[in-house]
C-alpha cells in the first residue's frame, strides 16, 4: 500500500508540513562571524616609514623650531638620541642611580667629573637624563670653544643643545628652566693619564657656582664610573697636538697602532649617579660675588663627587662586567 504524501498548499501560511515517513532535518547552527575592523591595524614598518617621511617633509619645508642657542629638539629626539642609544644600552650598558634628584621642571645645574680622552661621558649623560628620567628632560651641555670650532661636531653639538661654557649663557638657560651640565675639569680631566684615573682635577674658579647662586637653581653632583677605561691614555704626542691646535694627541693601547679601529671605545661597564641636590635659593644673588662662599660650595661639590666615585669603584668587581 502506497504511503500518502502531504504536500503543502501553495500560498498557505505557516511552515510546510514534513513528508510523512521522512525525518525532519534541522539546519546546523552557524556561529556568528567574528567582528572585524573596517581598517586593519597598520604594520609597524609602515608607521615608522610614515613618521620618517613626515619628519623629512617638515625639515625640507622648514617647519620646525630652533631656540636662540641653536637647539633643535625635534632633530635631537628623532636622530641624535636614537643614534646614541645602542652605545648607551648595549655597548656601555649604562646604569643610572638617583635620577629622582633631577627636578621634573625648572632649572638645575648638573656638575660632573670628566674623563675618557674623548668626551663620550657628556653625551652618555645626555641620554641618561632624557631616557631614564620620568620627565625625559633635555640636558644642555656647556662645552669648550674648541668643540664649536670643529666643522661637523660643532654644528651638531649646537643642534643637540650644547652651548659655550660661559656664565651669561648658562644663566640664561637656567633662568628659562633648563637643566644645564658643566664639566669643571675641562681638558685637564678628559685628557689626564690613565694612571690618574678617577682622581679629580682642579675645578677652576667656581664660575658654575656663581651662575647657580645668581639664578637660585640647585646644584646636582654627578659621578660617572666607566668612562676612564674606554680609551686608556698611556702617552701624548705633544708636537702633533700643537700642529692641530689640540690640547693633546693621545696614545692608547689601540691608537694609533690599529689605525681607525683604535677609535672604537673599549666596552667598559658604566655607572652614572646623580647625587642629592645642593640648594642655592637660600642665598641671595649678590652672594655670587662672595669668594669664600663660592670656594666652599665648589669644594663641597668636588668632594661629594670624589667620595661617590670611590664608593662606586669599591662596589665594582670588574671593569667590563661591573
Amino acid at each position: 500500500m502506497t504511503e500518502a504524501r502531504v504536500i503543502p498548499i501553495r500560498g498557505e501560511r505557516g511552515p510546510a508540513r514534513p513528508v510523512r515517513g521522512e525525518e525532519q532535518v534541522r539546519p546546523a547552527a552557524v556561529p556568528p562571524a567574528p567582528e572585524t575592523d573596517d581598517a586593519e591595524e597598520q604594520p609597524a614598518w609602515e608607521a615608522a616609514l610614515e613618521q620618517a617621511l613626515d619628519f623629512l617633509r617638515r625639515r625640507l619645508a622648514g617647519d620646525y623650531q630652533v631656540d636662540e642657542f641653536g637647539f633643535d629638539a625635534e632633530l635631537t629626539d628623532a636622530m641624535v638620541l636614537p643614534a646614541l642609544r645602542p652605545l648607551y644600552q648595549r655597548w656601555f650598558r649604562v646604569e643610572t642611580i638617583g635620577t629622582h634628584h633631577i627636578p621634573d621642571t625648572g632649572g638645575a645645574l648638573l656638575v660632573a667629573n670628566h674623563s675618557g680622552t674623548l668626551p663620550l661621558d657628556a653625551v652618555m649623560t645626555t641620554v641618561a637624563v632624557h631616557d631614564d628620567h620620568p620627565a625625559h628632560r633635555h640636558l644642555r651641555l656647556l662645552g669648550a670653544d674648541l668643540m664649536f670650532r670643529l666643522p661637523v661636531s660643532g654644528s651638531l653639538a649646537r643642534k643637540s643643545g650644547a652651548t659655550l661654557a660661559c656664565n651669561p649663557d648658562a644663566e640664561r638657560l637656567m633662568r628659562s628652566g633648563e637643566v644645564v651640565a658643566v664639566f669643571p675639569e675641562g681638558f685637564k680631566g678628559i685628557g689626564k693619564p690613565f694612571r690618574d684615573r678617577y682622581k679629580l682635577q682642579r675645578f677652576g674658579r667656581g664660575g658654575f657656582v656663581s651662575a647657580a647662586l645668581r639664578t637660585g637653581v640647585p646644584i646636582i653632583p654627578c659621578s660617572i664610573v666607566g668612562a676612564e677605561e674606554i680609551y686608556p691614555k698611556i702617552g701624548d704626542l705633544a708636537p702633533i697636538a700643537r700642529l692641530f691646535g689640540a690640547p693633546y694627541f693621545p696614545i692608547t693601547p689601540t691608537f694609533p697602532l690599529l689605525g681607525p679601529a683604535g677609535l672604537i671605545p673599549l666596552p667598559s661597564k658604566w655607572y652614572i649617579e646623580f647625587g642629592e641636590p645642593i640648594p642655592t635659593d637660600r642665598h641671595s644673588p649678590s652672594d655670587a660675588d662672595d669668594p669664600m662662599l663660592v670656594f666652599n660650595l665648589t669644594d663641597q661639590v668636588r668632594e661629594t663627587i670624589q667620595h661617590t666615585l670611590y664608593r662606586l669603584l669599591s662596589q665594582r668587581r670588574n671593569v667590563f662586567l661591573g
